[in-house]
């Protein structure tokens, strides 16, 4: 097993976001998580990396228990291998895609980030299209493929992606979910929020559904698919 979460519970000032949350990721799986807006599903990508406390419970990762407060920070968690993809893309508007890149590959050797690159045009050509160019004047699609590629920069085995196909085209969307099992296929584990929860189960392995914090149905993407209250309740079909 590559990561673990037991009994996590986060709050944001008095609100008890997430609620005591188990969940399991295994190496080279794609994990959906999905759920309607307010779910937790953010909330619980966030509490994984680092980027706010958890309340209570614990997480290992490679049965290394990481809950203690100095290894449970943001740029820790990076450097052990797990990075987050935000939802909004955040990419740093006026510096070129290739600084943009350069910044997602912060932690490695000098002599590893050709690899980094590489790796990143490879999957997204238009990026080394537009590598000289500045990241706020791109598309909203070569945004979300920068962010990506960003976050791909520091070798994730984890890697949690947040919406990646909020606000892309149809065919943008169907694009972004065969290039994210070609991530897959290259070793790198995906933990996957995503309101396009067809699209999303579709490709996964198995998936959790969160609904105010609590996670209230589990299986493998296939079942949830077919399960017709989930189709009924969170993808509305």
């Amino acid at each position: 097993m590559l990561l673990e979460a037991k009994k996590l519970n986060t709050f944001y000032g008095n609100l008890h976001a997430i609620w005591d949350i188990d969940i399991e990721v295994y190496e080279k799986e794609i994990v959906a998580l999905i759920g309607s807006n307010g779910a937790g599903k953010s909330t619980l990508l966030k509490t994984i990396a680092g980027s706010i406390p958890m309340s209570s419970g614990e997480v290992i990762y490679k049965g290394l228990h990481i809950t203690a407060e100095k290894r449970h920070k943001a740029n820790v968690m990076v450097k052990n291998g797990i990075t987050l993809c935000p939802e909004g893309r955040h990419v740093f508007p006026r510096l070129t895609v290739h600084d943009n890149l350069k910044m997602g590959g912060y932690i490695r050797q000098k002599h590893e980030l050709e690899a980094g690159y590489q790796r990143v045009y490879d999957l997204f050509p238009r990026l080394k299209e537009r590598y000289s160019q500045m990241a706020g004047t791109l598309s909203g699609g070569e945004q979300q493929m920068l962010a990506i590629g960003r976050a791909l920069m520091s070798s994730p085995k984890l890697l949690m992606l947040d919406e990646p196909s909020l606000g892309l085209s149809p065919l943008l969307t169907e694009k972004m979910f065969e290039l994210i099992q070609e991530i897959r296929s290259q070793g790198t584990t995906i933990l996957l929020v995503e309101q396009n929860a067809v699209s999303a189960l579709s490709i996964a392995n198995r998936g959790y559904v969160l609904k105010v914090g609590h996670i209230t149905r589990t299986g493998t993407g296939k079942e949830l698919l077919e399960s017709q209250d989930i189709l009924s309740s969170y993808l509305g079909v």
